[in-house]
């Protein structure tokens, strides 16, 4: 079976970016562009953030770190990635990921099949980069009503550990 998915070409500052907790998501390629293939978002984690344990039952996770520091929790292990890592994480795998330096981060994160990226939407504040002054001052700032909102939305895209 031969499927017609049409090249595609993103030019910086003109995909979606959301704010989310934060942080800047940006949708690089999502399941709409690839024939549900995979998505791939740009992550600018700020320092200190976080996202909690968790896995995903239906898709494997793949990132890519391009500047900064990251320790990830995968099930028992706890590695510390830098600019270059690349990291596999299968679906069913028990990972959670923080930003423990002290600059931003800047990540690549695969999924395959696509989907999870529109969780970023979902839940996020669309902005246009570059951001403008009250946008830059939201970066870092975690919004109670704002978590709340992701909180009940993960559930659609992740699962967290029970106690």
């Amino acid at each position: 079976m031969t499927v017609n998915i049409k090249a595609s070409l993103v030019q910086p500052g003109k995909s979606s970016t959301y704010l989310v907790l934060g942080d800047l998501y940006t949708l690089l390629a999502e399941g709409k562009d690839t024939n549900g293939e995979y998505g791939l978002v740009e992550a600018l984690m700020q320092p200190q953030s976080a996202a909690p344990l968790h896995n995903h039952d239906d898709a494997d996770e793949a990132h890519y770190i391009l500047e900064g520091e990251i320790e990830y929790q995968l099930d028992e292990e706890t590695i510390t990635a830098t600019a270059g890592t690349f990291i596999n994480i299968p679906r069913g795998k028990w990972h959670s990921f923080k930003n423990i330096g002290s600059i931003p981060t800047k990540l690549l994160m695969w999924a395959t099949p696509a989907g999870g990226e529109q969780f970023f939407a979902e839940v996020g504040h669309r902005v246009n980069l570059p951001l403008n002054e009250e946008e830059r001052s939201l970066l870092g700032v975690v919004n109670p009503a704002d978590f709340e909102k992701v909180l009940v939305i993960a559930s659609k895209y992740i699962k967290f550990p029970t106690s």
